[in-house]
């Protein structure tokens, strides 16, 4: 309402009008000023103006759509427009440049409803009106025909007919020659060489007109510029979103709009909010394909449409019958994109449906290149496709990368099946996939581990889809390449699932070399986890592979990780015979990284023996082999070993420096699990200089990283350090609870509590059990152990809001 009055006049809306009528002030009335559509272009509004003897009363006719002082054939739109505050602003900005703007975008990312509302806004600009020229109706037009339907079409929005012996093209120009005018050219991209000749045209004959265009692709007429208009913003995660969360991305309130539209019941509350946020995540945010699922609420749930999204060409159908065709299903959408393709922009496409996130030009040359399209054409063909905006091209620090809206892939990955290539395709996926994987590595270890872990992370979608190929020998040595990747960066239980998956695929009979490979990593991510006596399974069958195959690195590495679960499970002396074994073999092959490896559990069994004479020097000498060979994943490490001597020793800021530095190094490489240590240690130094508050936030925040990661261990010695608190702060109940908790674990995965921390637990414990009766402390304690890992998580996240001291009527007692 404010943007369609003139300075000085006071207008009001039917409702306000309404409240207020009854209590005006003396001299003061109101008089009706009509109907008027206003800019938002969603309905049809009343407008009132107040009059007052101290007010002015004569103005111009309000500045609305129906202004005819504002000629415009503006359609009126049924439904609100929601969000794109950014992109209006910048678009008019733009159209405030230059005089031929295109909007360039994916089908049904709102490029109309965008353009329109620019428009609308843009109507006093231009004297001689706005006019929008529907041209998705047109089925075809011949680039040099002055007679044909584009430029007719643009006539008769204008009022214009053809005359004898002259071109319509021409009636058009003299017509909007001396003019101040803006043309929207709408749906161009199956006209694009006749729309290009037009807004050509205008450019050179016509000073004053402007045109605002919309299409799949750029016309590449000189003068022009071009804006890609981005699906609305989804929610990147959704396992934790709130209704006010979600609320913040226009996706979702373009879903909730909509929704509420065909079922006035619809609401969106905090236990549904993640459902609607990983519906918008999984329509790529696609205005339409958003508006197209909420039709559908009036007969399914959020869940359940989410539950049908793989079917989604069958599901996203019914959309307004007055739509065009192709906007009232997502198919029918998607193919009016896929039959402007030349037969090698189809083919490349579907091929292109077997990258599941994303892809480099190397990639799609090594995957997608076959008899009808060579490698030196795909730069050419991608290219086109991006212009095409069925492809979304980003770039990196570090590369250049493709991707398909998930929408997109589902649909050339539809159509490659029809093709009969899903296989050769899937196929030559799987080998690309295996060559990434495997020459990553042995660039896992070095100074530039951190750039290999980015890139595998970067990949991570594609390896997955390759580890489920068709050559199960191919996707274990996949896996057996990814499992320190999986290590390092806390996919313990994904990856271990994916080793036990790809060994039990290629069987017995998979080559030793690849199934040993495999098997260490069981071992390793297994130890990890918590789950010993698997991981011990696997590790001594890998060992024995080893063996037989006389690969003594191998056999290093095997023994390196049953020493491991040796020190886990407290059997210290065996821990350091294996660790000794273990050095030997990677000395006698010069293997210095899993050297320093060695030295460093060495120093850790050391440790938990409470010689931290020994620990130190094993520790020192692990750091300096660590940073010879660049490994920053050991030097962090090494460097909390080190902070663990100094902590012991009460050096409270070396301790506090070497965390710090260790922490730094973790978040390079991105290990959540190392991060989890770092946290935990940093709190045990925040306890023991008697800032408890701090403390507990270090170890709950430990605690909630140690559970994103499945490290059952670490989640116990997190429950342990909140116990502690708990006691410093008179909360013996609470104390007790998270014993049983961590206990429980521990009895779980047969992980008893380290030598060195055995006599403080026991004094803690038992002078808790003193403060209490027999009941209650048995009590707390089978409560504790009846905890779930959700139920811990919520336990500890709600002991670090509470204020320290007895908050409980158990805890007074």
């Amino acid at each position: 309402i404010l943007g369609v009055g003139h300075g000085g006049q006071v207008l009001l809306s039917d409702v306000t009008q309404q409240l207020t009528r009854d209590t005006l002030p003396p001299g003061a009335s109101i008089k009706s000023l009509g109907e008027h559509c206003l800019k938002d272009l969603r309905h049809i509004e009343t407008i009132f103006q107040l009059v007052h003897v101290d007010l002015r009363s004569d103005f111009p006719p309000l500045r609305s759509l129906d202004n005819r002082a504002l000629p415009n054939n503006l359609p009126h739109q049924a439904t609100s427009f929601v969000g794109r505050e950014r992109e209006i602003e910048t678009v008019k900005a733009m159209l405030g440049s230059t005089r031929l703007l295109t909007l360039t975008g994916s089908g049904g990312c709102g490029k109309t409803r965008l353009s329109l509302h620019v428009a609308a806004e843009a109507l006093e600009n231009y004297a001689d009106g706005v006019w929008l020229v529907e041209l998705a109706p047109i089925a075809n037009s011949s680039y040099a025909d002055p007679h044909g339907p584009v430029p007719q079409a643009a006539a008769t929005v204008l009022g214009l007919r053809e005359e004898p012996g002259k071109p319509i093209l021409q009636t058009l120009l003299d017509h909007m020659r001396g003019k101040q005018m803006l043309l929207l050219l709408d749906n161009c991209e199956h006209l694009l060489d006749a729309c290009a000749r037009l807004a050509d045209s205008l450019l050179r004959s016509c000073a004053d007109v402007c045109v605002l265009a919309s299409s799949r692709e750029a016309m590449g007429v000189a003068g022009e510029q071009t804006y890609r208009v981005p699906s609305l913003a989804v929610p990147a995660s959704w396992q934790d979103q709130t209704l006010e969360t979600v609320r913040q991305f226009e996706s979702v309130r373009l879903l909730i709009d909509r929704a509420a539209s065909v079922d006035p019941q619809f609401s969106v509350t905090n236990t549904t909010a993640p459902a609607v946020a990983e519906l918008c995540h999984r329509l790529d945010g696609i205005p339409l394909a958003i508006e197209l699922a909420a039709a559908r609420v009036r007969s399914m749930s959020v869940e359940e449409i989410n539950s049908r999204l793989d079917n989604r060409f069958r599901l996203l159908t019914g959309g307004s019958r007055t739509a065009l065709p192709r906007q009232q299903t997502l198919r029918a959408l998607v193919d009016w994109s896929f039959d402007l393709l030349d037969a090698k922009e189809k083919a490349l496409l579907c091929r292109l449906a077997v990258f599941a996130g994303g892809w480099t030009l190397e990639a799609a040359e090594q995957v997608c290149s076959a008899n009808d399209i060579e490698d030196w054409e795909q730069l050419d063909l991608l290219t086109s496709l991006v212009d095409k905006s069925l492809v979304v091209y980003g770039r990196l620090p570090t590369e250049d990368r493709y991707r398909l809206l998930e929408t997109v892939r589902q649909y050339a990955g539809d159509r490659l099946a029809e093709r009969g290539e899903a296989e050769p395709v899937r196929q030559r996926h799987q080998a690309y996939s295996v060559r990434v994987a495997e020459g990553a590595e042995p660039c896992l270890f070095g100074s530039d581990q951190a750039v290999w872990l980015d890139r595998l992370e970067r990949e991570h979608d594609n390896l997955r889809s390759a580890l489920g190929g068709p050559d199960p020998e191919i996707a274990l040595r996949i896996a057996g390449a990814l499992w320190r990747f999986w290590d390092i960066r806390g996919y313990l239980n994904e990856g271990h699932q994916w080793l036990n998956d790809t060994l039990a695929a290629a069987g017995e009979n998979a080559p030793a070399l690849a199934r040993a490979k495999a098997l260490r990593g069981v071992g390793a991510l297994g130890r990890a986890r918590g789950d010993f006596a698997a991981a011990q399974t696997a590790l001594e069958e890998c060992l024995s592979v080893n063996r037989q195959l006389g690969d003594k690195k191998g056999t290093a590495g095997a023994l390196g990780t049953l020493a491991y679960i040796a020190h886990n499970r407290g059997d210290y002396e065996a821990a350091r015979a294996m660790h000794g074994e273990s050095m030997a073999l990677f000395r006698e092959v010069g293997d210095k990284l899993g050297t320093a490896w060695s030295l460093h559990n060495l120093g850790e069994t050391a440790h938990d023996l409470e010689d931290y004479a020994e620990a130190r020097a094993m520790y020192a000498e692990s750091q300096k082999l660590f940073r010879e060979v660049g490994d920053k994943q050991g030097i962090a490490w090494s460097l909390l070993g080190l902070g663990d001597i100094e902590l012991e020793q009460r050096d409270f800021a070396a301790a506090t420096a070497r965390y710090e530095e260790g922490l730094a190094v973790f978040r390079e490489v991105g290990n959540k699990q190392g991060i989890a240590y770092a946290r935990h240690n940093m709190a045990s130094v925040a306890r023991e200089r008697g800032d408890t508050e701090e403390a507990l936030r270090l170890y709950a925040e430990g605690l909630m990283l140690f559970a994103g990661v499945g490290d059952r261990q670490g989640i116990a010695h997190s429950l342990e350090g909140c116990a502690r608190i708990a006691t410093l702060q008179e909360q013996p109940h609470r104390a007790v609870r998270l014993w049983g908790a961590a206990a429980a674990l521990r009895e779980e995965i047969a992980a008893p509590l380290p030598l060195s921390d055995r006599g403080r637990y026991d004094r803690l414990v038992a002078q808790t059990r003193s403060a209490m009766s027999a009941e209650a402390f048995d009590t707390a304690w089978a409560q504790g152990r009846s905890l779930s890992i959700e139920q811990i998580k919520a336990l500890v996240i709600d002991e670090t809001v509470r204020p320290p001291g007895p908050a409980t009527l158990e805890d007074r007692r």
